[in-house]
């Protein structure tokens, strides 16, 4: 899976640029906000991605911080919401704004938003309230950058907490915990 990007922007659109990395072109779907922040064409971005596959498709979404990618995430995990809704509803604002007005039940952030009437954003609030306040708590606890190692390994977070929690407790420093980690999940 292609989780993270970092390249110059070939061409900007309206709704997605096309990224050159290694040679190869991508193409990344960006809500507007974001798009509105990166330079134009020929400037180096520097993007987290999800990777949507599907039957007929294998789109790339962008963002330009992980914490927009996690909250995209968060509201793909919402039955009814797919990526372009996820796309659409995490470009009303910024993140904080977002957060802010979900977590006080307005329903009206969801307006204009195709596909999303007020039965349906009722539902994405009362799922969202409780993810919102998981993230966060989260979010204050200490990171361990043994598993941002292993995550950019392009392993899953649960497969690295996995990896991480059979490793013996002498063995202390990042390096030899991700060392650890990778023969756990038989990597070496």
């Amino acid at each position: 899976m292609i989780s993270y990007l970092n390249g110059n922007i070939l061409l900007k659109k309206e709704k997605f640029i096309i990224l050159e990395t290694g040679g190869i072109g991508y193409k990344v779907f960006l809500s507007g906000p974001s798009l509105l922040k990166l330079p134009e064409a020929g400037g180096n971005i520097k993007l987290f991605c999800f990777q949507n596959v599907k039957e007929d498709a294998l789109d790339l979404y962008g963002f330009l911080t992980y914490q927009e990618q996690e909250f995209f995430e968060v509201l793909m995990d919402i039955r009814g919401v797919g990526p372009k809704s996820a796309l659409d509803i995490s470009a009303l604002g910024s993140l904080a704004i977002i957060k802010d007005r979900i977590l006080k039940g307005d329903v009206k952030i969801f307006e204009g938003v195709p596909g999303i009437g007020s039965k349906k954003a009722m539902t994405i609030i009362l799922e969202l309230t409780g993810k919102i306040k998981m993230l966060d708590n989260a979010k204050s606890k200490k990171t361990d950058s043994a598993q941002d190692a292993l995550v950019s390994l392009g392993f899953s977070k649960q497969q690295a907490d996995e990896a991480l929690k059979n490793i013996p407790v002498n063995v202390k420093t990042m390096e030899e915990r991700v060392k650890a980690a990778l023969k756990n999940l038989g990597q070496t």
